[in-house]
Parts: structure tokens; C-alpha cells; sequence
């Protein structure tokens, strides 16, 4: 591997051994003597040439910041999002259908009566093909392209500025990679809600799919597409910032042990942890647009003034909401977990946490 192979990357993005290493030492050498702690930083020599710095993971099976690292995090996202969201379709069923109808489906009990009354327990199951597909297909891009374009924003502007500006960085890459991750959603998600909220629509993906094609055209699978933004980039913007700077106070403040020295299972309960407090900020902020997009997905022709109307303004913030807090709560822990499970089997550290060598970056960039 040579020496450019590696990043400049500031620690705090995945540090999982809080040490750096020169680079420009032969292998040999490197294998010969320990690591320096970080302390020993400000004596170490330097060639005329500056010195390169890297962050290895433990064990490490998959060099960062490779196209196998970026794989690795697009499968990792494809099964996170897929798997939990496919596991709470039933309360996403719920969900929709009060946000849909708030006069026959007026809370979540009697949404679930109702549903059991008309439709049985398979009701509860409506939606789960275009779900998984929909939801795995967002959570590849969601993901894969959130590590590639934190690391390009970070390379752009310099570790001392990506140190600095760290939640930036978060804000940006996460917003950049959720433009194009809804838009391999949407056809799904149309299909989806169709399925959900109008009985006898259709089964499923296989004759929903075709039946909104004839009528509407393929147009019609991305008319929620504006909604859709409205609803998962800020979402998305909150989820991963919220998690990040979250997760680096765990480690700050409620552990006293240092990240690199934890358990893989507290690193993942941390994950867990992070991802549920997140999850309820999420669920806030982007719950109006949420509202919206089932409105206008279930109504043919309906705009977003027909919503307010029907919804009521106040009735687009907190329609459903404690139901959907619950769900976006279990299912952004349990995708941290996931996603974070699938980096350590593949040798790379868990999402988040800051390193001590983030307050010394620009002091070994300069």
C-alpha cells in the first residue's frame, strides 16, 4: 500500500485505535517498534518532505476509505434500513392510515381495531415487498454515499477545518447522499403507501407497480418526489448529525473508558443508544412532511393546500406523531446497530466517538 493510498482524513471520522502512525517509515520499521502514543507527537522527527498520517482499524480487514470500505458501508446501510423498516410495517400501517384518514383511524387503538376488523392480521403485513425493496435500496445509497462524501467534504476544506467544522461536514454529506437515495425510494414508497392505505387497491408490489404505471404513468411513482425530500433530507440531516455528536458524548461524558478500549458490545450499545435519541429528533422535525407525503401519494391530484385543509396545520404536526417517535426511535437504534455490526465484522471501527488526535490535527497538518 503506498503512502498516498491513505487520508488525510481528520481522527474523528471512525478513529478506532487512538494512534497515528508516520508513514513514511519503512514497513519493516513499523512492524519493529510501537506505535507512538499521541503525547510523543510533538518530538517525533520529521522528514523534509512532512510527515503522512494515518488511522488503522483493529484487525483491520478492509483498508478505510477504500472501495471496499465504501462497499462495505453500502451493504451495511442496504441492510439496516431494508431489514427494520420491513420489520415495523405493521405500525408503519398504522401510521399512514391515521395520518390518511384521521376520522375513521382517530388513534392508534382504534386504528388497530379497525385494521384487525376489516382486514385481519394479514393487513398488518400490506406493504412489505415494496418496503423492503424500497427501503434497502435507500439505505445502500443513504449510507454508502453519507462515508464517501464525509471524506471528500473533509479532504476539500482540510483536517483542521473538518475538525472544526465537524458537524458541518455531517450536515452536508448526509444531505448530499439522502438527494440521491430518495430518489431510488419513491417509486416504492408510492407503491407502499397505495398498497397500505386503500384496500383492494392491490396485493402487493407485483400488481401495484403496473396498476399506478397504466393510470398515472411512471410520472406518477415520483410525484411525492418533492415531499419526499422535504420529509427524509432534513430527517436524514438530523439522524446522522444528532448520532455523530451524540455518540461522542457517550464516550465523553457516561463512559470514562476511551472508545478504542470498549467491548464490541458496548460499542454497539453505544450505537444503539445514539441512534434511539437521534431517532426522536428525527422523528420531530420531519414528521409534517411525512404527513404530507402519505396524503399526497394516497390521493390522486391532491396538492399540498388540499392536505393543510384535510389535515389541519396543527393536525400536520402531531398527527400520529407518538406512534411514529416509537417507531423512528426502535428503528434508527436498530439500524445504528446494523450498520455498525456489519463495519466491525468486516474489521473496521464503529461509527462515531471522537479521538484525542482530532484536537491535535491541525497541529500535525500544518
Amino acid at each position: 500500500m503506498s503512502d498516498s493510498s491513505r487520508s488525510l482524513i481528520p481522527s474523528f471520522l471512525y478513529s478506532s485505535d487512538h494512534r497515528l502512525f508516520q508513514l513514511h517509515e519503512p514497513a519493516t520499521n513499523m512492524t519493529q517498534r510501537k506505535a507512538q502514543p499521541l503525547k510523543s507527537l510533538k518530538t517525533s522527527s520529521v522528514s523534509s518532505s512532512g510527515p503522512s498520517f494515518a488511522i488503522p482499524a483493529p484487525n483491520e480487514k478492509v483498508e478505510l476509505y477504500s472501495p471496499a470500505y465504501f462497499a462495505s458501508c453500502t451493504v451495511g446501510g442496504m441492510l439496516s434500513c431494508g431489514v427494520t423498516h420491513t420489520a415495523v410495517t405493521p405500525l408503519d400501517v398504522l401510521k399512514c392510515n391515521m395520518q390518511i384518514d384521521p376520522s375513521k383511524y382517530k388513534n392508534i387503538t382504534s386504528a388497530f381495531k379497525t385494521t384487525i376488523k376489516e382486514q385481519g392480521l394479514k393487513g398488518f403485513t400490506r406493504g412489505w415487498s415494496p418496503t423492503l425493496i424500497g427501503y434497502s435500496a435507500q439505505g445502500a445509497f443513504k449510507y454508502g454515499l453519507y462515508e464517501y462524501a464525509k471524506k471528500y467534504y473533509s479532504d476539500i476544506v482540510g483536517p483542521e477545518n473538518a475538525a472544526k467544522y465537524k458537524t458541518l461536514i455531517y450536515l452536508a454529506g448526509s444531505a448530499s447522499a439522502e438527494i440521491v437515495a430518495d430518489v431510488a425510494l419513491c417509486p416504492m414508497e408510492a407503491v407502499k403507501v397505495r398498497v397500505q392505505t386503500q384496500p383492494g387497491f392491490a396485493r402487493g408490489l407485483s400488481d401495484g407497480l403496473p396498476k399506478i404505471i397504466r393510470s398515472e404513468g411512471v410520472r406518477g411513482l415520483f410525484k411525492g418526489l418533492v415531499p419526499l425530500w422535504g420529509r427524509q433530507i432534513p430527517y436524514t440531516m438530523m439522524k446522522f448529525a444528532t448520532f455523530e455528536n451524540t455518540v461522542e458524548l457517550i464516550y465523553k461524558k457516561v463512559i470514562p473508558t476511551p472508545k478504542e478500549e470498549c467491548s464490541e458490545p458496548v460499542q454497539l450499545g453505544v450505537s444503539f443508544a445514539g441512534g434511539y435519541i437521534a431517532g426522536i429528533f428525527c422523528a420531530v422535525i420531519s414528521h409534517p412532511a411525512d404527513n404530507l407525503v402519505s396524503f399526497l401519494n394516497n390521493s390522486k391530484g391532491a396538492t399540498v393546500s388540499d392536505a393543510v385543509k384535510k389535515l389541519g396545520l396543527l393536525g400536520m404536526f402531531t398527527r400520529g406523531l407518538p406512534l411514529r417517535i416509537f417507531m423512528i426511535g426502535t428503528l434508527t437504534g436498530a439500524q445504528w446497530v446494523i450498520y455498525d455490526a456489519v463495519k466491525v465484522l468486516a474489521g473496521l471501527p464503529t461509527t462515531g466517538g471522537a479521538s484525542p488526535a482530532t484536537a491535535l490535527a491541525p497541529a500535525v497538518s500544518a
